[in-house]
């Protein structure tokens, strides 16, 4: 993780940002885009030239901050400046949860799909494909299934953000629902490729019940549409190559422009639409780059700041400005299931809810209790039975002690002394009555 001063020395990032194409190029032919369909479209249309802008001068003056670092963005915020804040993430959030990303060379989903037999890897996620064979995908999906992987700490923290208030909305390139696993609700998320979370029919679109599909993802069978009409696949609802986004995604699209902070983590920034949401912000709004690399063109506003590293060490990094360190450590927690006795070496563990933790609280106690019960009845079973032996013992040996000498033909004596009729300490000691068994280090003192 490393803080990166914004200057003028990112030439070979401007000349290839310069070569990017515009967000209205890669609108064209979209189904109903024309000038009519969207308010206040001179913004809408110019949203991707400052892709192309040059970075930012390190002595230009900054109009929101105080500065561009971590601990003025963490000042912003601990003063009440950002209420409404917008997060934009792509996989790299979830790398670190073992959920590969789709690209990279080598370890990518795409770059492991050859055992799937596919014609080519993005076929996996073509939905003229799917309707063909859609084998190869519920077999990818098995891997890809929400339980399989623990949220990140940096899915915590946006989650920490909606229990203090201060998040406006998550826009999402990730189909893996941690972000719900981590606790945030649905309504607060924008699944821009959409996500394992619903499920229908590709052909009427008929929602399709979620314990059947956990049933076939587990199975690795192909579920069908439950309408007798029909009959038609079912998929989850992630969004293929060939289908629209999500209206979800277009309804909530310029809900940027209403942001006081926006913070983009894990993504490259390198697909569209989902790539221009950074750029809809307002010119005076700051935006926090929590990445591996600069992207996007975050860095040529007088307000951007870059945190170039893990995302998970930059979230860390910001909640200890802050001062929420500790709090996101244990919200991450309640994330965390112990793995089973039979969970395979390195399997994440499953999350586990808040009402799931206070009942293993709960049994624990539960348990502690009657153990320390069945020692403490054992203890005072061994005890009762110990002393009913000492006690038989030395009913015998005094009874043995105390009969009449009948070898002369008559007693020895005939009148009991008081020492025999009332024996000493000493006396009961040795008839086994005494304390000796339990003080063994206490010497004997001589009669006076």
């Amino acid at each position: 993780f490393r803080p990166v001063k914004i200057g003028r020395k990112h030439k070979s990032h401007r000349q290839e940002l310069q070569s990017s194409k515009p967000w209205r190029e890669s609108e064209k032919g979209r189904k109903g885009n024309n000038k009519n369909n969207h308010k206040g479209k001179g913004r809408w249309n110019r949203m991707g030239q400052d892709q192309s802008a040059p970075m930012v001068d390190e002595n230009t003056p900054t109009q929101t901050l105080e500065s561009r670092t971590l601990e003025s963005v963490a000042k912003y915020i601990q003063d009440g400046r950002a209420q409404n804040i917008v997060v934009m993430v792509g996989a790299g959030i979830s790398t670190s949860a073992g959920i590969p990303d789709f690209r990279s060379p080598d370890t990518g989903l795409y770059a492991n799909l050859s055992r799937l037999n596919l014609p080519h890897a993005e076929a996996v996620f073509e939905i003229s494909y799917f309707r063909n064979n859609p084998h190869p995908f519920y077999t990818l999906a098995q891997e890809l299934y929400p339980g399989k992987y623990r949220p990140t700490i940096t899915h915590s923290f946006i989650a920490l953000l909606h229990q203090k208030g201060l998040l406006l909305k998550l826009f999402t390139q990730n189909i893996d629902c941690l972000e719900r696993e981590a606790g945030l609700p649905g309504h607060k998320i924008i699944e821009a490729h959409g996500s394992f979370a619903n499920q229908c029919c590709i052909d009427c679109k008929h929602p399709y019940p979620k314990d059947l599909m956990d049933i076939a993802i587990k199975e690795k069978s192909v579920p069908h549409c439950i309408t007798e009409e029909c009959d038609g696949l079912v998929k989850p609802e992630i969004v293929f190559f060939g289908e629209q986004l999500p209206s979800a995604f277009f309804d909530n699209r310029r809900l940027p422009a209403e942001a006081d902070l926006c913070i983009v983590m894990g993504t490259s920034l390198s697909v569209q639409p989902f790539a221009a949401l950074p750029h809809i912000c307002a010119e005076h709004t700051p935006r926090v780059l929590v990445n591996s690399e600069q992207v996007g063109g975050i860095g040529s506003r007088t307000d951007d700041v870059l945190l170039l590293g893990d995302c998970d060490g930059g979230v860390k990094k910001l909640a200890e400005a802050l001062g929420w360190l500790e709090e996101l450590e244990e919200l991450w927690e309640t994330t965390a299931l112990p793995p089973s006795e039979n969970s395979a070496v390195g399997e994440q563990p499953i999350a586990k809810t808040r009402d799931e933790i206070l009942q293993e609280e709960i049994d624990k106690i539960t348990k502690d209790v009657e153990e320390s019960l069945k020692l403490d009845k054992a203890q005072y079973s061994w005890l009762e039975s110990h002393i009913e032996n000492r006690l038989a013992r030395a009913q015998d040996e005094s009874t043995e002690d105390n009969l009449p000498d009948f070898s002369n033909g008559t007693p020895t004596g005939t009148t009991p002394t008081a020492s025999t009729s009332n024996p000493s300490l000493e006396e009961k000691d040795s008839a086994g009555e005494g304390l000796g068994h339990v003080f063994p280090h206490l010497e004997k003192k001589p009669s006076l």
